[in-house]
């Protein structure tokens, strides 16, 4: 796009989605990651938009993420399996010499490693790991020696230094990093790399700091805050790290925040439950802490759809078994109730759900009559580390009973049919809708399962390589005897005579996390025990359908599904 509200200029025409796009510094060229029927093994290309020619960087069998451009535009350094296939080890690449990349951080375990920032002089690098949702650290790591230095994190303490990409500050002294060691949520700290003082700067912000960008000049820093599921964005003076809020934004969601090469611009995606992700600027005023004007660069298209009329959701928060406050978010018909119900169960397990703009919500509430819920079951993300931790190993059915609660709380609306109730949810909300239908079916209409997990323990065995150390930490380790007799215990797939509600099941042949043998059983298993099940294998994707004709032909299903048995239409 030359200009806000201009028209938008196609540049590439793949078979397959493009993603991750990277700028490289001082340049027009770019780099985006490009994987095939969505395996997810990405391989990194390099773009030139103004002729549209591009070429693979990459070795074309592993998989490869996490891209950053040295200052200088010379280099990449990324995330690659290729030295073994399985190891998310840290590789930089000079651009003129794209065969003989350099192994800069071998992983040293099964862990996730994904660079984040180059160095002012692009001597070093600034590496994340993420051990799992309450464990991460932060590394650097010295291109010439191979040093790496362990700068916050560890093993005899953990906690989540990791959730925003550490940055370094305009000096190249100190780094900007989150840290939950001081409190219950994410605080956005400044760390002297000399000293080793760390400061924390939002203190006084009871949320999670979740995203951050500094200028080029080092001057200013903005950064978001996760209230409630809602971003606000701040605005930061680096020298005195005095901050404060930008109004006037829509509200919703913020991600993707970058400062334009000159500083006087931020770029930012703006999300709402009346406007998909469109693309706006700020203007910075004079002051490091001011900011200027907003102007909207996309407009994205809804279908001549009237948005106003869509409806908007609202934050409750119900009770459940042991006595926590659970918050879910409704979105209410604006006709007469009582209206059939959709619980729609958020995937991670450590994922949060969002409102925003949701085109299925939407055309359910339209085409169905029917109510949304949206819960964030203990084990979410964005309420605190204690909240997160609540479902671990064997507390793993703590959060299926937090569905029941749900449905008492729904028996409790006017407004809402707890006689018509069905679960929606994808990976591990999937396995939560299979849960759900064991403990609930006699409560429920129906179940909508998307590439989710029917057995812990075949997931565990068949999940590609690299990321299987990383759901042992979140689900419990399969190879100890007791931990695996649980998890048999409460695999779906083993209680499949349980689920007499009505499933749709939909999966990807080519899924990587969620291998396609987790929904072939339970579509196996429950209708040998004599129930109905709806099934779709989508053979050329992955994880989730991303290709339009799948996800097109998708959402009609599901509409059919859900009037036939969640409304009782013929």
């Amino acid at each position: 796009m030359a200009a806000p509200g201009s028209s938008r200029r196609q540049i590439t025409f793949f078979e397959e989605p493009a993603g991750s796009v990277e700028r490289r510094p001082g340049g027009a060229e770019v780099t985006f990651l490009m994987d095939e029927g969505g395996s997810e093994f990405s391989q990194v290309f390099l773009l030139d938009p103004e002729a549209g020619t591009h070429r693979r960087l990459t070795d074309g069998s592993s998989r490869n993420g996490v891209v950053e451009w040295s200052r200088d535009g010379s280099r990449i350094a990324f995330q690659s399996t290729r030295r073994n296939g399985k190891s998310n080890d840290i590789w930089v690449m000079d651009l003129e010499d794209p065969e003989s990349p350099r192994l800069a951080l071998e992983s040293p375990d099964g862990t996730w490693w994904g660079t984040s920032e180059w160095s002012p002089d692009d001597s070093q690098l600034l590496v994340t790991q993420y051990v799992s949702a309450t464990d991460s650290r932060v590394h650097l790591v010295d291109l010439e020696s191979g040093e790496r230095r362990l700068l916050a994190g560890s093993e005899e303490e953990p906690g989540t230094y990791a959730g925003v990409a550490p940055t370094f500050d305009g000096t190249g002294k100190g780094v900007f990093i989150t840290t939950d060691q001081s409190g219950d949520f994410a605080q956005l700290a400044h760390l002297d790399l000399a000293s080793g003082e760390l400061r924390i700067v939002t203190r006084d912000i009871p949320w999670d700091v979740e995203g951050l960008d500094v200028s080029p000049d080092g001057s200013r820093a903005a950064f978001t805050v996760n209230e409630n599921g809602m971003h606000r964005l701040y605005l930061m003076d680096t020298e005195s790290f005095e901050y404060s809020p930008v109004d006037g934004l829509p509200v919703g969601r913020l991600l993707s925040l970058s400062f334009s090469p000159d500083g006087e611009r931020l770029a930012l995606s703006v999300n709402s439950a009346q406007s998909p992700w469109d693309v706006y600027s700020l203007g910075m005023g004079d002051e490091s802490t001011g900011y200027g004007e907003l102007r909207r660069w996309t407009h994205s298209e809804v279908g001549g759809l009237d948005t106003a009329s869509f409806v908007e959701p609202e934050l409750i928060h119900y009770p459940t078994f042991d006595g926590l406050e659970i918050p879910a978010f409704v979105f209410r018909p604006r006709a007469e109730g009582p209206h059939p119900v959709i619980v729609y169960i958020h995937g991670g397990p450590e994922g949060q759900y969002r409102p925003g703009f949701s085109s299925t919500f939407q055309s359910w509430i339209a085409k169905l009559g029917a109510a949304v819920v949206a819960p964030n079951v203990r084990g979410s993300s964005g309420y605190g580390k204690r909240y997160v931790a609540l479902d671990n190993g064997f507390k793993r059915e703590d959060s299926v009973k937090d569905i029941g609660a749900l449905l008492d709380w729904i028996a409790t609306q006017a407004d809402l049919d707890a006689d018509r109730v069905a679960v929606y949810g994808g990976s591990y909300g999937g396995y939560m809708v299979l849960a759900s239908l064991v403990h609930y079916s006699d409560r429920l209409r129906a179940g909508v399962d998307i590439v989710g997990i029917s057995n812990f323990v075949t997931f565990l065995e068949n999940t590609q390589d690299y990321r299987r150390d990383l759901r042992r930490v979140e689900y419990g380790d399969e190879r100890d005897p007791e931990m695996n007799a649980h998890l048999q215990k409460i695999s779906p797939n083993n209680n499949a005579d349980k689920i007499t509600a009505p499933l749709f099941v939909a999966q990807g042949q080519n899924d990587p996390r969620v291998p396609v043998t987790e929904s072939e059983q339970v579509v196996r298993d429950v209708r040998g025990a004599g129930y109905d099940v709806w099934y779709m294998n989508a053979l050329n994707e992955g994880h989730g359908f991303r290709k339009k004709e799948n996800s097109d032909l998708y959402r009609q299903i599901v509409v059919m599904f859900l009037r036939e048995h969640l409304l009782g239409e013929d």
